[in-house]
């Protein structure tokens, strides 16, 4: 396997996020980093393993991933004992020497990663080795806004994203804009974010053994999404509308009627239930341009740093924090709390398979909300139908090269053959700086 060397030190050791000197000849001192202590599904988790290994100092280095501090702390030997990072870029960091095989360590707590979902496992496996653990599993879906559809005489049951003609005109039909000022976006695509997801629906995959970002078939899903939002007004509009939003809130954009129709992410129907749980949505599945159900698997691994002073340790805690049992005792108290707060609890969406066929066999917890009875429904039956970009050595690189590509066709910069074109250019420098090819 080619590595790349990897980044040099620009961070004072003692800046990396590391142990740092004075904390080297601690044997029993666990650190983390890019994870954090959210909610039960991660407080639960850690109790779980302190009360298995109290002698240890588990210390959880909270904040988002820091790839930079990452890399730096890897090159500097000061690293963490364990990352928690999204697993999209895992391979790169396998490529770069930065992180473990983790082979025999999974064989010695028993992690058997073929009762895990496919597309997470690929995501963590590169060049045949597994280097990376799955830990939540999401999803992409369609989301409807049923009263916005009927009063435009649309059958929400009719909706789908098999007919690329059909959807824009649909989209046209429902956006809404008055003296240049978007009011109502008919359909968002969630571009330049999904860019991968589209272009797959199109048959074309943005990554196999090599990029394929200039491929016709990628160009012209790039195309139609960056139409669909010119159509709706055009990117500034279209953005600064979105940004008004208060997706996390009781006036959430389907509540309040600003969006008809749109791709996103599992977890939001996790957030209209506890935030709106009377809202009148219909969850569908994304389709390809053949009908078939679309979607592509996000999440994040834990990995071991390469040089984490404690590796056995941190390997016990990846078994503990990603074992079936522990996951049930994070669904239940997940659930609890929210039971507390008069609030449903929507299910727990992990890799593992026997950790969610027991959450939703034993936790879960809809309390009638329609958004979660209908939509856990289809959540659950385009998981494992979810794809996931192969591993590259590259892979930080690839993913700023395809969304900047799609940015400057959303701002009117460049054309969609122009900026792709240019973004396969990108990819493949990128490849032979870090020796992927």
């Amino acid at each position: 396997m080619t590595r790349w060397p990897l980044l040099p030190v620009v961070l004072l050791v003692a800046g990396c996020g590391g142990l740092g000197p004075s904390a080297a000849d601690r044997p029993n001192t666990l650190t983390t980093m890019g994870f954090g202590l959210p909610d039960e599904h991660a407080t639960a988790r850690v109790a779980v393993f302190r009360e298995k290994r109290p002698e240890v100092d588990l210390r959880i280095n909270e904040g988002v991933f820091d790839e930079q501090q990452f890399l730096s702390s890897v090159a500097a030997g000061d690293p963490p004992d364990l990352v928690y990072a999204d697993r999209r870029k895992l391979g790169g960091y396998a490529a770069r020497g930065a992180v473990q095989d983790l082979g025999s360590c999974l064989e010695r707590h028993d992690v058997d990663l073929a009762g895990y979902r496919e597309a997470a496992v690929r995501q963590v496996t590169y060049d045949g080795t597994v280097y990376g653990v799955p830990d939540f599993f999401t999803v992409r879906v369609l989301i409807l806004n049923n009263p916005v559809l009927r009063e435009n005489g649309v059958d929400p049951a009719t909706m789908s994203t098999t007919d690329w003609t059909a959807l824009a005109e649909v989209s046209a039909k429902l956006a809404r804009a008055q003296d240049g000022r978007v009011q109502r976006i008919g359909f968002d695509p969630r571009v330049p974010e999904f860019v991968a997801m589209w272009a797959k629906a199109n048959g074309a995959d943005l990554l196999g053994d090599e990029p394929h970002l200039d491929d016709p078939r990628v160009v012209e899903a790039v195309r139609y999404t960056t139409d669909l939002v010119r159509a709706q007004g055009g990117w500034a509009a279209f953005k600064a509308f979105r940004d008004t939003f208060d997706s996390f809130g009781a006036k959430n954009e389907l509540v309040s009627g600003q969006v008809a129709a749109m791709a996103m992410d599992s977890w939001y129907v996790n957030t209209l239930a506890a935030n709106s749980p009377d809202v009148d949505v219909t969850v569908a599945p994304l389709t390809d341009r053949q009908g078939r159900p679309l979607t592509e698997a996000g999440g994040q691994a834990w990995a071991i740093p390469k040089g984490a002073r404690h590796p056995e340790l941190a390997c016990e805690l990846i078994a503990t924090m990603t074992a079936a049992d522990t996951w049930v005792t994070a669904a239940k108290a997940r659930r609890d709390a929210l039971a507390k707060k008069g609030k449903p609890y929507s299910g727990t969406f992990t890799a593992n398979r026997a950790a969610d066929e027991r959450i939703f066999a034993e936790v879960y917890d809809p309390r009638g909300i329609r958004v979660l009875e209908q939509g856990v429904q289809v959540l659950q039956s385009v998981q494992d139908k979810a794809f996931a970009l192969p591993p590259s050595p590259a892979a930080s690189d690839l993913v700023r090269s395809w969304e900047a590509a799609v940015s400057r066709v959303l701002f009117g910069q460049q054309t969609p053959q122009e900026s792709m074109a240019q973004a396969q250019r990108e990819a493949d420098r990128a490849l032979t700086r870090v020796g992927g090819r």
